[in-house]
């Protein structure tokens, strides 16, 4: 990885479960990146989502978000967490990719305003300054006078995005109601999700 990114100084990191990466995914990483002119953004699909209990296959989830981040030739897939036994934590993410990418990259973790809110809760809070800079994205109709992030985490810029009103969970209830999801995500990722059979019924998925 650190020969792939031998040109990269300013290097987004856009962690998630991607269950499955959708068009808001694709579109706030593009305007972070063109807003803190970043020279790439790195997703990272988690193996085992910690806060979550259940998700589809790693590997399906992995190739639905390469598949998507073909449209950007900005964008990146990481395996470093799907590689990893075990939960997966923010913190030994960024920290394992400083190692591999070398000190002349410089990260900036991407993550949403209500996620940014609970960072003194994360896994090795206080290690999370020294491993990235936080950009927290707005959500829609997000006033930046809601922000109240708690003292003593590391320090977090609010980056103002496009509202993009979709959810993966919205999605996942699409497939199973057979509705079209074209205007939500990718079409390869629409094409691998019909494929796959993904979403189509309320079993879990692991």
């Amino acid at each position: 990885m650190e020969r792939a990114f031998q040109t990269v100084s300013r290097l987004g990191v856009l962690g998630g479960t991607f269950d499955p990466p959708h068009n808001g995914h694709f579109s706030i990483a593009a305007e972070v990146a063109s807003a803190k002119n970043l020279d790439r953004v790195l997703f990272v699909p988690a193996a085992q989502p910690w806060q979550k209990s259940q998700y589809s296959p790693a590997e399906d989830r992995f190739t639905m978000t390469v598949l998507g981040a073909r449209c950007d030739p900005r964008f990146a897939v990481s395996r470093i967490e799907l590689d990893r036994k075990g939960p997966t934590y923010t913190v030994e993410t960024l920290l394992a990719l400083g190692e591999l990418c070398g000190p002349k990259v410089e990260f900036f973790f991407i993550l949403g305003v209500d996620a940014a809110k609970g960072l003194t809760t994360w896994y090795r809070a206080d290690d999370l300054a020294r491993s990235a800079g936080f950009l927290a994205v707005t959500r829609p109709g997000f006033d930046a006078s809601d922000l109240k992030l708690p003292t003593g985490g590391p320090p977090v810029e609010v980056v103002e995005v496009s509202p993009v009103d979709v959810s993966s969970t919205q999605i996942r209830a699409a497939v199973r109601e057979g509705r079209s999801i074209d205007h939500l995500v990718p079409a390869e990722v629409a094409d691998y999700i019909s494929t796959r059979g993904l979403y189509a019924t309320d079993a879990p998925h692991l």
